[in-house]
């Protein structure tokens, strides 16, 4: 099986800067892509990075220029580095990857989800 935990969520100030991590852990044979998601209170879960490999980064239009998406495959991480923080980047951050295994395939894997409040 395969496990995804993130860290890095926290309260911070409109205009600060947050790390968000996610390590995958279990039986990998290699990581195809990492991407993270938000939901906010009341809404859907919502795309906001990925990274495909050989620098393939795709962000959505609200967080282009303000948050960083890094691939570490070689550590199964992934990284999401935000800045300029807006009360509307609140809400519970997930991490996504899709992950080959000899006994399954192409699997996707989330994580548990790590919380992020903007205040105002």
């Amino acid at each position: 099986q395969v496990q995804l935990v993130e860290s890095g969520g926290g309260l911070v100030q409109a205009g600060g800067s947050l790390n968000l991590s996610c390590v995958a852990s279990g039986d990998i044979v290699k990581i195809d892509s990492m991407a993270w998601y938000r939901q906010a209170p009341g809404n859907g879960r919502e795309f906001v990075a990925r990274s495909a490999g050989a620098g393939s980064r795709l962000y959505a239009d609200s967080v282009r220029g303000r948050f960083t998406i890094v691939a570490d495959v070689w550590m199964k991480t992934a990284y999401l580095q935000m800045n300029n923080l807006k009360p509307d980047d609140t809400g519970v951050y997930y991490c996504h990857m899709n992950i080959y295994q000899w006994s399954t395939g192409s699997t996707d894997y989330w994580g548990q989800g790590t919380q992020v409040t903007v205040s105002s």
